[in-house]
């Protein structure tokens, strides 16, 4: 999975504004006939975000929420399409405007969907799973995008390692010398001494990223550059511990409906939903940290 990753973003940075095929430009949403940045992010979403949706149907069934796999799946890529589509020079009031309104019919069809039946029963709850989906899986993962058109595919790259260092980190620490629990309601693995090792192994990848973007800072601002490794240090342990607590988040959902995993796409990892979760919540937060 690491080579993959490394080859798409790799593949992302080379495609990034080299000119689209001719023909394309009139409604290709590129700048002056170049392909827009992270379009192969982009193709990577639309292909993980719905299966991460079915696995979240899964969970919500699972907890008596009786959601459609396919229409969480529709939401979420409508939450995905709608970030990354929005044009690059709009307003803010424009692109707010653009991100509420597809939300709204999200929300207006899931309703009509669940109640086509004349069965009423579970529609509300099986509403709210679709709405969260478009948030959650739809939105979140648009933070990536957002956060490719503003850095370079390695900047991209150092977030989503300084959230999974936290993860390796916390896992080894835990295992070797984890005695204290976190919050064994929500996931009986987790424990104080694994965190502090995350967080640790997290605030050290950050500072290497902080070293790199100085020793080869192509394509990495000056005002990243520059930044201090106390100030990196700080972000990595801030994007661990986010990245932890969106570990937590989708704990909660299985707790609930008595899962361990999410799925079984991913063998030794469960579903693609477990690998994505601390990226999810840790990519808004690396999007305005780095603004």
């Amino acid at each position: 999975m690491i080579a993959l990753l490394l080859g798409l973003l790799w593949l992302d940075e080379w495609l990034d504004a080299r000119p689209i095929p001719a023909g394309w430009a009139g409604w290709w949403p590129g700048e002056s006939g170049t392909w827009p940045a992270g379009t192969v992010l982009l193709a990577v979403g639309l292909l993980l975000v719905p299966i991460a949706a079915r696995e979240l149907g899964r969970i919500f069934r699972a907890g008596g929420v009786q959601a459609s796999r396919r229409f969480l799946a529709m939401a979420a890529m409508a939450g995905l399409l709608v970030s990354a589509l929005v044009p690059r020079p709009s307003s803010s009031v424009n692109a707010v405007a653009m991100v509420s309104t597809v939300g709204t019919l999200v929300l207006i069809a899931s309703l009509l969907w669940h109640i086509r039946g004349r069965n009423l029963q579970g529609a509300t709850a099986a509403v709210g799973a679709a709405v969260f989906a478009f948030i959650y899986l739809g939105l979140m993962f648009g933070f990536i995008l957002a956060l490719r058109r503003e850095h370079s595919a390695w900047v991209v790259l150092a977030v989503i390692a300084i959230a999974k260092s936290c993860d390796i980190g916390a896992y080894f620490t835990g295992t070797l010398i984890g005695r204290h629990k976190l919050i064994p309601w929500v996931s009986p693995g987790k424990t104080w001494e694994g965190l502090i090792g995350g967080l640790a192994f997290a605030g050290a990848a950050a500072c290497l990223a902080q070293w790199l973007a100085r020793a080869h800072g192509q394509g990495v601002t000056p005002e990243l550059a520059d930044r201090g490794y106390a100030s990196a240090a700080f972000t990595g342990v801030l994007f661990g511990l986010m990245g932890q607590a969106g570990d937590l988040l989708a704990s909660v959902l299985k707790r609930d409906a008595k899962l361990k995993d999410s799925g079984k796409a991913l063998p030794g990892f469960g579903g693609v939903l477990d690998v994505l979760d601390s990226v999810l919540l840790v990519a808004p937060v690396a999007f305005w940290m780095l603004k």
